[in-house]
């Protein structure tokens, strides 16, 4: 015979249950969610999906796990006719196919069109093996609608590391799949995304087949100056009005994320560099007729191959 406290005790643990249940059926309700076993072949991949490579030894290590464990975080996907695509999770999916599951846990959701390839943007860059190139096409494409700063808070990162891989993003897909494979650095890449996708071309067809960081290197230098040892006032913002000034222009590498190290200027534009050094010769030749001034040239040799001409006005050098 059972006695009172025993069925109280069921009674209770009964009630607990079904408190439990119903406060997570109304979890669910609260926040419009559909958790689903679905038919694994009615779930697709999103075509659309911004993550394009999948290492295939993590895939297999995760496919073995679910063998034992199952999945134990469901994907999430949107209804699109009889089947449902993908929005989060591909890679869950993909090693259940690996491990013959035949039915994958769902979160059924639904989505406006706009919102969903940022989800699964912002969803890729928070993983921890993100492919750069691939993290630096996607944070080029949340530009469009936040600031770096914005961008940076949203996920978690520095504004210098936004503004570095929105510079990636510039690279022409030549030297993109070089450091998809590994042969260039991400610094390297940075450096060479500085330039005018004509003038990457132009490096990367100078370069060769065969990859060679010293040789990129050695055009980067060739076409980068140093700011600080420019001949002319780089906070003129008349001496090529249409440039403006120096420091606040785009191509000054201190204004695309202190690239060279902190606050170092470094002119990326050699064209507009040249043309503000000859204006800048040019109006000293003017001032020193006004002012009836006689430029007198100091010649110094330089080694056997540069010579430098020092002019009697100050902070006036060049190179010959």
């Amino acid at each position: 015979m059972k006695t009172k406290a025993v069925k109280t005790r069921k009674s209770g643990k009964a009630n607990a249950t079904v408190k439990k249940e119903v406060k997570e059926k109304l979890t669910q309700s609260s926040i419009g969610l559909r958790i689903q076993n679905l038919n694994i072949e009615k779930v697709i991949p999103d075509p659309m999906q911004p993550r394009k490579t999948f290492n295939e030894l993590l895939l297999q290590e995760l496919s073995e796990s679910i063998k034992k464990h199952g999945v134990l975080q469901p994907i999430t996907v949107r209804k699109s006719g009889s089947e449902h695509i993908i929005v989060m999770g591909e890679r869950r999916y993909r090693a259940s196919k690996l491990a013959d599951k035949k039915t994958i846990p769902c979160i059924v959701r639904n989505y406006e069109n706009n919102d969903i390839l940022e989800i699964q943007i912002i969803e890729n860059l928070q993983r921890q093996d993100v492919e750069p190139t691939e993290e630096a096409d996607a944070i080029a494409h949340l530009s469009e609608k936040y600031s770096a700063t914005e961008i940076a808070k949203r996920l978690g990162r520095g504004n210098n590391f936004i503004r570095q891989r929105l510079k990636l993003a510039g690279l022409i897909e030549g030297f993109k799949n070089f450091v998809r494979n590994g042969e260039m650095t991400i610094s390297l890449g940075v450096g060479v995304a500085l330039f005018e996708p004509e003038e990457q071309q132009m490096m990367l067809e100078t370069m060769g087949e065969d990859f060679s960081a010293h040789q990129i290197n050695r055009m980067i230098k060739d076409q980068t100056y140093d700011l600080d040892k420019a001949p002319f006032d780089v906070e003129d913002k008349k001496l090529i009005a249409k440039a403006g000034a120096c420091n606040e222009c785009p191509f000054n590498a201190a204004n695309q994320g202190n690239l060279f190290g902190d606050g170092k200027m470094v002119c990326t534009k050699s064209a507009c560099y040249e043309t503000k050094k000859s204006k800048s010769f040019l109006n000293l030749i003017e001032k020193s007729k006004k002012e009836n001034t006689l430029l007198i040239p100091e010649i110094r040799s330089i080694g056997q191959r540069k010579k430098v001409i020092r002019w009697s006005f100050p902070n006036w050098q060049r190179m010959v």
